[in-house]
């Protein structure tokens, strides 16, 4: 009976595919605004973009342009302003790096309105290099390890940077398809419908190129709205799908997204 059990669940591991999913938004898409912030450790120029939320799921965002963005600390106000080149995304006028011991307040003035939300940072972690592997059936590398998907504490966002635009025979390539950005996570829950998700497309890339692998620690807060976020996007439409619901956030009434705080590590390597 116990072995019959098991038949019957491989059956449907292996005869499941992804299916459509209905991806809901109010029917008004300027009811709110959505804020993309992550202020880093790094000494930069700090930047965040702002935009209503989408129609639809593959729709193009339109940028909140015209509003007054402030970041401060128990010590130090900040101001950010509208980039003249990216309509909607506020920068600093000068390098800033935040600060481990500090907590953070946004201030989003935007007719007449007022959206805040307040973070504080995670302490930042060193990390081995990732694993990569050659695929004999064309002679290029994919990344087959990062990180752990699952750990109880230290929550990270991985940000993987591959290039190979300057690697000997794709010089006249466009530069564009030979650079890709992946992101990968480790939270401290694992869902079914993460583990069941649907296949992503492979990358592969030839020897010599450079991958830069960047940590980007997360606080508790700030992983529950990434899990909530993948649940309604990338863990969608697999075996288990989970029944759509709303994404956290730390933003006042009016405003979706999230505000964070990051301690970034990073490390460079190429492929050999």
């Amino acid at each position: 009976m116990k072995q019959r059990w098991i038949y019957i669940l491989i059956i449907i591991l292996f005869s499941a595919c992804a299916k459509e999913s209905d991806w809901n938004a109010p029917e008004h898409s300027t009811d709110f605004i959505v804020v993309d912030a992550i202020f880093t450790n790094e000494s930069r120029i700090q930047y965040i973009t702002i935009g209503y939320n989408k129609q639809d799921l593959n729709g193009t965002a339109i940028a909140v342009s015209g509003a007054e963005i402030i970041i401060s600390d128990e010590e130090s106000t900040y101001i950010l302003y509208e980039d003249s080149l990216i309509a909607g995304r506020y920068i600093s006028d000068t390098a800033i790096a935040a600060q481990f011991d500090r907590n953070y307040d946004l201030l989003v003035l935007y007719q007449n309105k007022i959206y805040s939300a307040q973070a504080s940072m995670a302490p930042g972690n060193t990390f081995p290099e990732l694993i990569y592997s050659k695929n004999e059936d064309n002679g290029l590398y994919h990344i087959d390890y990062v990180a752990s998907a699952f750990e109880t504490d230290n929550p990270a966002m991985w940000e993987i940077l591959i290039d190979w635009s300057f690697v000997p025979g794709y010089e006249d390539e466009d530069p564009a398809d030979c650079r890709k950005k992946l992101l990968f996570y480790t939270l401290p829950t694992l869902d079914v419908s993460q583990v069941f998700s649907p296949a992503v497309e492979q990358v592969y890339f030839p020897a010599g190129t450079i991958i830069e692998q960047r940590r980007y620690s997360l606080t508790e807060d700030h992983a529950s709205f990434i899990r909530t976020l993948l649940l309604e996007t990338s863990w969608q439409g697999g075996v288990f799908p989970s029944d759509p619901a709303n994404v956290s956030t730390n933003l006042s009434e009016g405003a979706l997204g999230y505000f964070g705080v990051c301690a970034v590590n990073a490390l460079s390597l190429t492929v050999e």
